[in-house]
């Protein structure tokens, strides 16, 4: 027998009726505030994953040579090949452009609760603008997405690596060394911070701007204190992007300012939406301002965006009781009493799905083991199709309500109505 590989899963017809529920409500989310979809190669050229995606990403890639020797591999995330594609091919159209995707990815990662080889993204980029109300709308869009799924105390923080970058440049730390400590921070890496050989008083710095963290005016306060001027255009569009949001009916955000994103094309505003209940794996939606285009070759276009995991997001939705009812399955299981029944329980069965959910019975069983199917199986209704000599057309219909029990001869064209 074989088996799946490892890290990654079946989804059985309930799960995928549950999954596609949510599904619905993140499309149609996105497009109520302007968002297109679009879908992209699930492979890419090696480079452009490796471009700017940080160790983080390139250590974890399922990667591959092909035939023709070409360096590809699978997507690790979506945000890189949906630049290529705005250069591509919309690079030449009027700002911003919208776009949003719903696709699987792949890292070679240890699977856990939450965490999978081959998982699934559901995420926008608006690309063209960094102005601090595009950032509060992609903030705005996030949180208006849990709020129509119905997930209850999720917490989003803030933060802005604009601060960070400008901090440590003002130590003379280029973006490598930028990128080198953000990682470390992104991935909680104590260890290898304190053994960086930085700048005199950069750690000292560095130390007292992450650990801010509270509410967004008196963490702006703190940080003006200990960064003076290096970071003042920064800090005022943050503290723009906060006002903002209140507009768009944003409840207060916990500011920290020690929040890193482990890709290293992010820029400015970055964000984290947490779920209670899921352990370790809480995150379950980050996103933030990057810069992209450029290294692609498309120009010094800004971007913002984010990704929701989809998979921990429907961990969360289950934890709470928060996944759609499922409507999956037929209604009706039409039931031909003997096989002289079965032509006349086809043509039924091929009318009535016009209308309504049905399935035939395909193993010839007696009519109390369909029965027992159909109760198994949880179909509302059982339609038996049986003989009747007295009738001008040679048979009756009959439905039974398998939640009661009780049954009664109908006619065909009032079946639908019935059942419902």
């Amino acid at each position: 027998m074989f088996k799946r590989p490892r890290g990654t899963r079946d989804l059985l017809p309930d799960e995928m009726a549950a999954r596609r529920a949510v599904e619905s409500v993140l499309r149609q989310t996105f497009e109520s505030f302007g968002y297109g979809e679009i879908q992209t190669p699930t492979f890419e050229n090696l480079e452009l994953i490796t471009a700017k995606s940080g160790v983080e990403i390139t250590g974890h890639l399922y990667d591959f040579t092909d035939k023709s020797d070409r360096n590809l591999a699978l997507r690790p995330e979506l945000s890189a090949p949906t630049v290529r594609l705005y250069v591509n091919e919309l690079r030449t159209r009027p700002k911003p452009r919208k776009l949003y995707y719903f696709e699987n990815c792949f890292r070679y990662e240890r699977p856990q609760k939450g965490r999978y080889r081959e998982f699934w993204q559901a995420g926008v980029e608006q690309i063209g603008s960094a102005r601090p109300e595009a950032e509060a709308e992609a903030l705005a869009l996030a949180v208006a997405c849990l709020e129509r799924l119905e997930l209850k105390d999720f917490r989003l923080s803030i933060g802005h690596l604009g601060i960070l970058r400008s901090l440590l440049a003002s130590h003379g730390l280029d973006d490598q060394g930028q990128n080198q400590v953000i990682g470390m921070l992104d991935r909680g890496d104590e260890e290898g911070l304190l053994g960086l050989s930085l700048p005199p008083g950069a750690r000292e710095d560095l130390t007292a701007v992450i650990g801010l963290k509270g509410e967004g005016a008196a963490v702006l306060s703190k940080a003006r204190e200990v960064i003076g001027t290096r970071c003042g255009d920064v800090l005022d569009s943050f503290d723009a992007v906060l006002s903002l949001l209140r507009g768009f009916g944003v409840k207060e955000p916990v500011v920290d300012l020690g929040i890193a994103r482990g890709l290293d094309y992010y820029t400015g505003m970055v964000f984290e939406i947490r779920a209670e209940g899921l352990g370790a794996q809480d995150q379950i939606c980050g996103g933030g301002t990057y810069s992209l285009v450029k290294v692609f070759g498309g120009g010094d276009v800004p971007s913002c965006g984010f990704g929701f995991g989809f998979d921990r997001l429907m961990l969360a939705l289950e934890s709470q009781g928060r996944l759609p009812a499922s409507a999956l399955g037929p209604r009706v299981f039409v039931v031909p009493e003997s096989r002289k029944m079965l032509n006349r329980a086809i043509e039924i069965i091929s009318d009535l799905r016009k209308e309504v959910s049905c399935e035939l019975e395909l193993m010839g069983r007696k009519l109390g083991k369909a029965l027992s199917y159909a109760n198994t199986e949880g179909i509302p209704y059982v339609l038996i199709v049986s003989e009747d000599t007295e009738d001008e057309e040679g048979y009756k219909l009959i439905l039974r309500d398998m939640s009661s029990g009780e049954q009664k001869t109908i006619d065909y064209r009032e079946v639908a109505d019935e059942v419902g």
